[in-house]
């Protein structure tokens, strides 16, 4: 059995998906986010996860693993490189660097996919220690970035970067409530 149709099976038996429902699938190791129907691999797209690697502690600025479902969608209409900061519209437009630089903004432009965690103690609401582990109050999206040059390389404060036109294809292509599994 491929490794996709094995990933399908375990994420379904946890969250019961079927085989006509899209989902993503988030790389960290590969920095490739993968969306799917059942097993079967709709689109590819590289991305850039967080530098400081997997995690779930609020401030730590990593990306969460496991089992999320995007929450919200923001952004809808909005031109490439819109600015967006705790999820509005800042009334900026970014330009887009598209050689391998850092542009030290850490914009979060275009289009917003909300991420909720699913596990609770794990990236959802505090965990045993008492710290706040949550992915949707700690604001990791998956969204556009004014460094395209860096997408493939892990350079984020947390969130799941994307090129702008694939952040806005996937946003077309996605519903809020639609599951995401993101693995080491």
């Amino acid at each position: 059995m491929d490794f996709f149709k094995k990933l399908f099976l375990n994420v379904s038996k946890r969250i019961g998906l079927k085989e006509s429902d899209r989902w993503v699938f988030v790389s960290l190791k590969e920095q490739k986010l993968y969306l799917f129907k059942g097993y079967g691999v709709l689109k590819e797209y590289s991305v850039s996860t967080a530098k400081n690697g997997a995690g779930f502690e609020e401030g730590s600025f990593k990306t969460p693993t496991g089992l999320h479902r995007i929450a919200e969608k923001i952004g809808d209409g909005y031109p490439i490189g819109a600015v967006f900061k705790s999820g509005k519209f800042t009334g900026e437009i970014a330009g887009i660097e598209r050689k391998p630089v850092s542009t030290n903004k850490d914009f979060i432009t275009t289009r917003i996919l909300w991420l909720e965690g699913l596990e609770e103690g794990k990236n959802r609401g505090v965990n045993k220690d008492g710290v706040v582990v949550d992915t949707y109050k700690r604001y990791i999206y998956i969204h556009g970035t004014d460094e395209e040059g860096m997408i493939g390389r892990a350079v984020s404060h947390g969130c799941i970067r994307m090129k702008n036109s694939d952040i806005v294809e996937l946003f077309n292509m996605v519903e809020e409530g639609t599951i995401v599994y993101i693995e080491e």
